[in-house]
């Protein structure tokens, strides 16, 4: 199973919070968020968890907020989507050659997530990994997703630290792991992360890709 039932009960704070939601947003998808692009893709897009009024909202990984704003603009930019990104899950846009992710499929409070939330949807990430036949590239948005990737395939952390841009070869999956700042509100507008840098670091990925084949 590639993502939890829509009335997951493994982690008590989230369903608690999910229960909350629905009571105050009950138009929201409110339920765990499945990944978005296709399972022949070569690149694995990883973010910590959804929005509560992004993708808990419309149901589709950084959709509707400030994160997914960047994400998509840039993924257009350098040619893996296609397509009008409108905040919305219905607008048509088509993500080529990517698929998108959370390592938490649920909404957390004060978009923070514990370990044993990661642990329980260590599953679900595993599962994805497994049915990405022609998975190459991984990328990391944030030290949450990177620590939970190194945790869920085995690693030490220690082995694979975080940082922009780092390239990282996790050598018994022959898989490419890079990371990125997360492409959030506040990293943007402390200047820890620039459009520009998140470019390059999709640069970096789309050449990676190019030189496995």
């Amino acid at each position: 199973m590639l993502c939890p039932k829509k009335n997951c009960t493994l982690c008590p704070r989230l369903v608690a919070f999910r229960y909350e939601n629905q009571q105050k947003f009950p138009h929201f998808y409110n339920a765990p968020v499945p990944s978005f692009g296709p399972l022949s893709a070569n690149l694995l897009i990883l973010g910590m968890a959804p929005g509560l009024k992004g993708a808990n909202q419309t149901g589709r990984p950084f959709t509707n907020d400030y994160a997914g704003d960047i994400l998509y603009s840039v993924l257009k930019k350098c040619g893996f989507a296609t397509g009008n990104y409108n905040r919305c899950a219905n607008d048509g846009l088509i993500l080529n050659n990517v698929r998108i992710a959370n390592v938490v499929r649920c909404v957390p409070p004060q978009n923070q997530v514990i370990a044993q939330e990661v642990n329980n949807c260590r599953q679900f990430l595993l599962a994805e990994i497994e049915n990405l036949t022609n998975l190459k590239v991984i990328l990391t948005l944030g030290g949450v997703a990177h620590n939970a990737l190194l945790s869920a395939l085995g690693y030490k952390k220690s082995t694979f630290k975080f940082a922009h841009a780092a390239r990282h070869f996790l050598n018994q999956h022959n898989l490419i792991l890079i990371d990125s700042y997360h492409t959030s509100r506040y990293n943007v507008n402390t200047g820890v992360l620039t459009e520009k840098m998140f470019i390059d670091v999709i640069q970096l990925v789309k050449k990676e890709l190019e030189n496995s084949i």
